[in-house]
């Protein structure tokens, strides 16, 4: 009888295989846990530009709001008494010359007294004449005695009376010549009409307004200006008025006003606007106008408008530290020029902020900066 060989079943090797992988796993798991304990690095969340703070001149403004208005009003009224309105030339807006005619009045009374008063004269001048002879020949035989004292008075009272009769009756002439000149409504000075009240037909009594005139054409701005900002200003210096339908134009201070207003705490300053004649002109008397006085400059720390991030009704930039993390730091932003703005405090002047991407911040992040081309400082603008 042979003997029995037994042979490794396949559920054995099985086993040998699986035990030889674990003791391999096993082998391989402390390298495997040293990579897994290195920490990962981390990630920029933003790309971004960085900037220095720079220093710039510019210009020291004061905001004031006011009314514009004609510099002086004049009212045209009517001369004459009881005389009808013929013809009206003229209309709201046009411009007029000094002297130029407005409106004619009916001449037919006014030439009537003239000739009335002109044969008047001629009457008083024959009598005076006549008695100036007299009183020549009274006083020529005054010596002889052929008249007595009292006779040669009576001619030389009667010289002197003619001749008052005659001066009297000129006056009269002349008071006619003028009612006939006042049947013409002329312009006391050149202007543009603001305003027109008389009608063909209509019988305007003396004193009775016909016309209103901006004299010269010359409009002011009436700026209202605190107490505590009054000093500031002064006489001759510049301001740049902007209109409430987007008009500017560049005034010159005429006046301050010698008073301040109890109730509002503020004076008037009166800044002379250039000549606005006609219909067309930007700014119109009794147009609301904001404006700035420019009172110099001033050196200041400026920085990219885009740079400054409003949140919550605060103004911040992002300052870059040497870890490339940036810090949320709250500023002041004082006067703009261009596309930069002033800093008043909160930053210092060697501080490193993003210039571009910094309305996608937080505090803390991580960023990557590639830095940003060199600008030349933006020159303060000159003062208008």
């Amino acid at each position: 009888m042979k003997p029995l060989h037994r042979t490794p079943s396949a559920a054995f090797v099985q086993h040998a295989i699986a035990f030889a992988a674990a003791l391999a796993a096993l082998a391989q798991a402390p390298s495997a846990m040293a990579e897994d304990k290195k920490p990962s690095a981390a990630k920029p969340s933003l790309t971004v530009t960085t900037v220095r703070p720079q220093k710039n001149s510019l210009p020291i403004r004061l905001t004031a709001n006011g009314n514009v208005a004609a510099w002086q009003e004049a009212i045209i009224s009517s001369e004459s008494n009881g005389l009808r309105l013929s013809d009206v030339k003229v209309n709201v807006g046009d411009v007029v010359n000094k002297g130029e005619v407005l409106a004619v009045f009916a001449p037919e009374t006014p030439q009537a007294e003239v000739a009335q008063a002109k044969a008047a004269l001629m009457e008083a001048e024959a009598a005076a004449a006549e008695a100036k002879a007299n009183a020549d020949r009274a006083r020529s035989i005054e010596d002889t005695g052929a008249l007595s004292a009292q006779q040669i008075s009576q001619y030389t009272t009667a010289e002197a009376t003619a001749k008052a009769r005659a001066a009297s009756t000129k006056a009269m002439l002349a008071s006619a010549e003028l009612r006939l000149r006042y049947t013409k409504v002329v312009a006391p000075d050149a202007g543009v009409i603001s305003a027109r009240s008389a009608t063909v037909g209509a019988v305007a009594g003396p004193g009775t307004e016909l016309f209103r005139m901006i004299r010269q054409g010359r409009l002011e701005w009436r700026a209202e200006v605190t107490a505590a900002d009054l000093r500031n200003v002064k006489v001759g210096g510049n301001a740049l008025i902007k209109a409430a339908n987007g008009s500017e134009l560049t005034g010159k201070v005429r006046m301050v006003a010698p008073t301040i207003d109890p109730q509002t705490r503020s004076a008037l300053v009166y800044v002379d606007l250039p000549p606005n004649n006609g219909k067309q002109a930007p700014f119109k008397a009794g147009m609301f106008a904001t404006g700035q006085f420019e009172l110099g400059a001033s050196d200041a720390l400026t920085v990219p408008q885009q740079a400054i991030t409003v949140r919550d009704g605060f103004s911040y930039v992002f300052r870059l530290n040497q870890d490339q993390r940036v810090s949320q730091v709250k500023v002041q932003p004082g006067r703009r020029i261009g596309e930069r703005i002033e800093v008043l405090s909160g930053l210092a002047p060697d501080a490193q902020i993003v210039a571009t991407g910094a309305g996608f911040l937080n505090d803390g992040d991580l960023v990557r900066n590639v830095g940003a081309p060199a600008q030349a400082a933006t020159p303060a603008k000159p003062a208008r």
